[in-house]
């Protein structure tokens, strides 16, 4: 099984690898696996084509669709998608629909009960039938396109695919939705945060919960949220299941890190006298494109399963997106009893019938299974779809309900596309405010002018702010409708000259409506900030800031260290250690203190400053959260990678938790006394881990890029990395568990419009999902050695980046 550290780097195959174990290439089918690669050239005809289609690659497999009818366009895009990423395409399909268990056998069931439960396909069919008869008309042409794929090599699939002898289905209009549907809901960190709360939540109660869910350096502690569970039993039947199988679903789904930053500098900050705009994702799934159709061009990031280009470039307007964190998905305990074989729950003081769907899941290799899926007024109980659902036992404890913003009359489908067409910021302001679907940062630019807004579609609650799970059974939290788009933060062409999100708050505390309590930590956003400020922008520093790894952290760890009410007691905690600890202790101290923040591979500092904050946050909460293998340090270790955590918001401030309470000798510590400890404890663990010769220890031989197959098989031997969660080359890692790498930027791209040709990007995931094509994980070197390639605009450059060999589709009978 590919290991969850490295699907980021893997998503198009990592994701089957972490549903279908491992993989091995040799002897799992019985033809040449060459034949699943479809012709780069020649003549192809393909039924469903009107006229002929040209094809050309760049060297790391990029197509260049140039077609005489956007429909003959997207028919292509739906063929090479499918060309270079049809197992993507089939499993997220699958895990959209709760159907991965009918490929991958048992071990996804969980998940595949978790999924029919949220039932993405309801959101997909409103989302569907909102759009335009023309983006329907868009949508069933991709299709078509993919099928003429599958048509063709149905018996050629790809060897990952086709060893475990799923035939696909053939591609549906309604099933692009779906994938939208998914990259939504994976946007929303606060879903797993609520889950993964209530697990801390048992562990400790409600009145320590808030420390454990800051949210926002300059935030209060959110004690009026965790009020909501006070006086709970909190008995949430198969909780813990539930925790596992939306962790595992976030694994599978590469759709879903929220993680990412984006940018656009004005002419004033730039040296050229005209804007700049740079974007980098943490999704994997990316996958470049080029399409040249009459009044249609653009290049790009698409994903493979929707027949659009989501960012990128069309010759006179850049427009990029990051996910905005917003909280648009709430959680609701709901109370529930049995009466014969109804079951009932909570609606201000009346008891209601619960709805029941019921589902039928076809499991490989087993006979189906027939199980009921409940529903209240809010939204399906998750926790009723994992194995609990059969005789009373729901009713010895709390249902679990989701509920999410409807999508009708939404026309989120039909803005993306306006906004891939528009030609300058203004008609991207008016396409971006359509966009309700999905909660994003949209950044965009043209040669004179960059903006901003926020899309999405947030609820009113009328108490509460939807960080925690909400009693189902008081009105008082109900959603009131919608926030007015009109409230959505956006910004065009600011004084400053500069616009950058980085998943960090971006909204002042007070502002009129509640678009989320789950920001990113801030100093990714920090950091570009300063960068930007500093001088004037080109397209080279902008690549330069794009693999920063400097750390504003160090620095707020530095002033913690030398506030006036802590510096005398974290050295007389120092002093009060024993001989051997107080030594090491005070040359961490020395060492961290003389720290630039500069989070090279090669830098012994930076492995000693990542092994201090490992070692204090365990010995912050490892005493009330332990064990380590245990449910609860398992939720706020995966808490610490969804949003800002409380390992660094103890580190910065909160003298006064709870959390500081470790007794030792009978002696309860305070925050010097723990911090003096973790000091010392750094050094130790750092000789253990990399040996006593201090001047040989380096922050990349604990922190390292890999790249395997699903079989296990090394792409490439491990790397040495540098950077962490906090700088803008992010490369972050389990916070309290280990040092193994976890999110780092896939797809990046700069436009500068200063240049004849703007737009340069890469992408270390590569074109290709199938192990034996030569664009399959190709695109490490260049990620690696920041080598940008063009995506030219204009015909007489094109063939620089694409060549001369041309793969032309021709109409089939």
């Amino acid at each position: 099984m590919a290991s969850p550290a490295l699907s980021h780097f893997l998503p198009r195959f990592g994701v089957a690898a972490a549903v279908a174990g491992a993989l091995s290439l040799a002897g799992c089918q019985s033809w040449n696996t060459q034949n699943s690669l479809p012709p780069t050239s020649g003549v192809q005809p393909l039924k469903g084509l009107a006229q002929n289609v040209s094809v050309r690659r760049s060297v790391v497999g990029v197509p260049l669709i140039e077609s005489n009818s956007f429909h003959d366009a997207l028919f292509t895009l739906g063929y090479v998608h499918a060309s270079d990423r049809i197992e993507q395409m089939v499993t997220l399909r699958l895990l959209a629909q709760g159907r991965l268990a009918e490929m991958s056998g048992a071990e996804v069931l969980e998940v595949d009960r978790l999924m029919r439960a949220v039932n993405l396909k309801k959101s997909a069919d409103e989302l569907y039938k909102a759009s335009s008869p023309r983006i329907k008309r868009f949508f069933e042409v991709y299709a078509r396109g993919v099928n003429a794929y599958l048509f063709r090599y149905r018996d050629k699939l790809p060897p990952d695919l086709a060893a475990r002898g799923y035939i696909p289905e053939y591609w549906k209009a309604e099933d692009s939705a779906l994938i939208f549907c998914l990259l939504n809901f994976g946007q929303s960190a606060n879903l797993l945060e609520e889950i993964n709360s209530l697990v801390l939540a048992q562990k400790v109660g409600s009145d320590k919960l808030p420390w454990l869910t800051p949210s926002y350096p300059d935030e209060p502690l959110p004690t009026a949220e965790a009020d909501k569970l006070k006086g709970l039993a909190l008995h949430v039947p198969g909780l813990s299941e539930l925790s596992l199988a939306a962790k595992q679903m976030s694994t599978l789904n590469s759709l879903g890190v929220t993680a990412g930053s984006n940018l656009a500098v004005a002419p004033q900050r730039a040296r050229s006298g005209r804007s700049l705009l740079a974007s980098d994702s943490q999704i994997g799934a990316w996958y470049y494109v080029q399409i040249r159709a009459p009044k249609y061009q653009a290049a790009g990031a698409s994903i493979a399963g929707l027949p659009a280009i989501l960012q990128g470039f069309n010759g006179k307007l850049a427009w990029s997106m990051s996910s905005a964190m917003g909280d648009n998905q709430d959680l609701f305990l709901e109370k529930l009893k049995r009466q014969g074989n109804a079951l009932y729950y909570q609606n201000n003081g009346k008891w209601q019938p619960v709805i029941v769907r019921n589902e039928t899941y076809f499991v490989k290799g087993q006979r189906p299974i027939r199980e009921a899926v409940y529903e209240t007024r809010h939204g399906p109980l998750l926790n009723s779809t994992l194995g609990i659902n059969a005789n009373n036992a729901l009713a010895s404890g709390y249902g679990l309900a989701l509920q999410m913003p409807e999508l009708k009359d939404d026309r989120s489908l039909d803005a993306f596309f306006d906004l891939s067409r528009a030609q300058n910021v203004e008609k991207a302001s008016d396409a971006s405010r359509e966009i309700r679907a999905i909660a994003l940062n949209m950044v965009y630019a043209d040669a004179s002018n960059i903006g901003w807004q926020v899309t999405g579609r947030f609820p009113n609650r009328r108490e509460g702010e939807g960080l925690l799970p909400s009693p189902g059974w008081d009105g008082r939290y109900d959603w009131d409708g919608y926030a007015d788009p009109m409230l959505h933060p956006y910004d065009q062409d600011p004084a400053q000259g500069w616009i950058a999100t980085a998943n960090q708050r971006v909204i002042p505390r007070g502002y009129g409506m509640q678009l989320s309590n789950s920001w990113d930590a801030p100093e990714r956003a920090e950091r570009i900030g300063q960068w930007l400020s500093g001088g004037k922008q080109d397209n080279r520093s902008l690549i330069a800031l794009q693999y920063d790894q400097t750390t504003l952290f160090a620095a707020k760890l530095k002033m913690m260290f030398e506030a006036p009410g802590m510096a005398l007691p974290l050295k007389n905690a120092i002093d009060a250690l024993p001989d051997a600890d107080r030594a090491k202790a005070r040359e961490a101290y020395s060492r961290l203190m003389a720290f630039d923040g500069k989070l090279s591979a090669g830098s012994a500092d930076a492995a000693l400053y990542e092994l201090f904050l490992q070692e204090s946050a365990k010995k912050t909460f490892l005493k009330q959260l332990g064990p380590e293998s245990g449910v609860a340090w398992q939720a706020f270790v995966a808490n610490a990678g969804l949003s800002y955590p409380a390992q660094a918001d103890h580190l910065l401030s909160r003298e006064d938790s709870p959390f500081w309470g470790d007794s030792r000798n009978g002696q309860k510590e305070d925050k010097p006394t723990t911090l003096a400890r973790s000091l010392a404890a750094a050094v130790s663990s750092g000789e253990q881990l990399l040996g006593t010769d201090r001047k040989a220890w380096q922050w990349g031989k604990l922190h390292s890029y890999r790249w395997t197959r699903n079989s296990g098989q090394a792409i490439r031997a491990p790397l040495q990395a540098g950077g962490d969660q906090n700088t803008v080359n992010s490369a972050g890692y389990r916070w309290g568990q280990d040092f193994a790498i976890t999110t780092t930027p896939a797809l990046r791209f700069v436009v500068d419009f200063a240049l004849s040709e703007p737009l340069m990007g890469l992408n270390s995931s590569g074109q290709s999902s199938n192990p034996v094509s030569p664009n399959y994980a190709n695109g490490i070197d260049g990620w690696l050695k920041a080598q940008y390639l063009s995506f030219p605009m204009q015909p007489q450059n094109f063939e620089r980046s694409y060549g001369k060999t041309r793969l032309t589709l021709v109409p089939g009978k």
